[in-house]
């Protein structure tokens, strides 16, 4: 092995020559991707006043989130069938799209349906972007370019509640959305100019993609979040339990799936592997509340501007990127993740006082608890996964965290909305309202936030074993 095959790659070489505007463009694919989320959550109280919908404010995390896992089970497959050029094109002109139906919707049904879009055609442009740095770049430069593009995320971290902060105090959320499909419209010409056109090169395989589970797993949530939307407890409760059996009927039909989202013991929570998921599932479901009510509550209870809003709900983001660089080199992974799942645990039930009563200080702490404890556990909960999977399984473990992720903010959120509803926050967000039903919104999730310690320990402890 010669010198230059093992010297460490450079930040000059990534960005020399060539190199320099084809990175820039997938770290621009990765930003709109990245920027989404605090940028939406940010603006929806505006969204909210304008157009109505505050009963359908899960909906919004819970259907991009949709789109999302479609795109992810659908992303290599449609690299290789179109050539990667021509699928980048689709993603950022899908995103486009969804971006110009959100800003022109002239109701929240509408408004949900480019939330939608956005979410397939993001989806699509975040994982052909991993596609993209390993077809692109040689592999010594993976790990640098990777790493780069984690950056992206802590970028968007500070800036994406001041894009939406702003856009909102102005009393026009919907430049935000058009700010966003201008940029998109711009990724793709960028990518038609500087990605070269490629020949598909044809998938290789003859397993139909998993629209099934996708469609299974979409009929569960969407009956968990309409569950919020009846007056009936009756018909509340059965659409509960409907969403309920329809995720475990999505699990059965994964695990016997030829194209599978998960590995085959992913729904065994005595399996070290689903011990390990079930973590990133119970975890991800019990905390998203604050990102979809936080912003809300903050402006009703506290008399918060957009912007500090946004930013009171970005500490959660800075506190996640700032714990995994603390624990990054460490060799405590076992540690790291009961810990990291007792820190989200805790904070979850402290933001059930500090939301609604403590202020915004105290919020703005609680949430970054909560962020911090997911940064501690997050990448070795990952490792571990993809350590203990079966032969042959590794990199749909791998991947299955991600996609577990998705999936448990997604469920979350549409529990959220229902619960919010049952306190009348779909009839507005007032002051009165969001003190009584702010702590719920926390403390109702709490004992899932408990399951997701309980196989914390399981985990650690089995996957020592294995």
């Amino acid at each position: 092995m010669t010198a230059e095959t093992t010297a460490p790659a450079t930040w000059r070489e990534l960005l020399s020559g060539d190199r320099l505007l084809r990175y820039a463009l997938i770290c621009a694919g990765t930003w709109l991707n990245a920027a989404d989320t605090l940028m939406t959550a940010t603006i929806m109280p505006s969204v909210a006043r304008d157009i109505g919908g505050y009963a359908w404010f899960g909906w919004t995390v819970a259907g991009f989130l949709l789109g999302s896992i479609l795109a992810g089970a659908t992303a290599g497959r449609l690299s290789m069938r179109a050539g990667l050029r021509r699928a980048l094109v689709l993603g950022g002109s899908t995103y486009a799209l969804g971006c110009l139906i959100s800003a022109i919707a002239p109701g929240i049904v509408v408004f949900l349906a480019g939330r939608m879009m956005q979410g397939v055609g993001g989806g699509w442009i975040a994982g052909l972007g991993y596609v993209a740095v390993t077809r692109l770049f040689p592999e010594r430069l993976w790990t640098r370019a990777l790493g780069g593009l984690s950056g992206i995320w802590g970028v968007a971290t500070l800036m994406s509640p001041l894009i939406g902060g702003l856009f909102a105090q102005a009393g026009f959320w919907r430049g935000a959305f058009w700010l966003f499909g201008g940029q998109s419209l711009i990724y793709v010409a960028a990518v038609a100019l500087l990605i070269e056109r490629d020949r598909p090169r044809g998938t290789g395989e003859t397993t139909p993609p998993p629209l099934l589970q996708v469609t299974v797993l979409g009929g569960g949530i969407v009956a968990v979040a309409s569950a919020g939307l009846t007056a009936s407890t009756a018909l509340a409760s059965l659409l509960g339990l409907a969403g309920l059996g329809l995720m475990a009927l999505f699990l059965r039909i994964d695990r016997n799936a030829p194209s599978a989202l998960l590995p085959r013991s992913a729904g065994d929570p005595g399996s070290p592997l689903g011990s390990g998921l079930a973590v990133v599932f119970c975890l991800s479901a019990a905390s998203v509340s604050y990102t979809v009510y936080g912003p809300a509550m903050f402006q009703a209870l506290h008399g918060a501007s957009p912007v500090v809003a946004g930013y009171v709900l970005g500490c959660e983001a800075f506190a996640w990127t700032a714990a995994a660089l603390l624990v990054a080199s460490s060799h405590r992974a076992g540690a790291a993740i009961r810990v990291g799942a007792v820190l989200v645990t805790a904070s979850i039930a402290l933001l059930a006082f500090a939301v609604p009563r403590w202020g915004l200080i105290a919020s703005a702490a609680c949430g970054a608890g909560q962020g911090a404890g997911f940064g501690l556990c997050w990448s070795f909960i990952a490792s571990r996964v993809t350590a203990v999977a079966g032969e042959g399984e590794q990199a749909l473990a791998s991947s299955s965290v991600p996609t577990t992720q998705m999936i448990g903010t997604a469920a979350g959120a549409a529990a959220a909305g229902a619960v919010a509803n049952l306190f009348g926050f779909g009839a507005g967000i007032t002051p009165e309202r969001a003190l009584t039903g702010g702590f719920w919104l926390f403390a109702g999730f709490a004992p899932l936030a408990i399951l997701g310690c309980l196989a914390a320990w399981r985990f650690t402890r089995e996957a020592a074993k294995a």
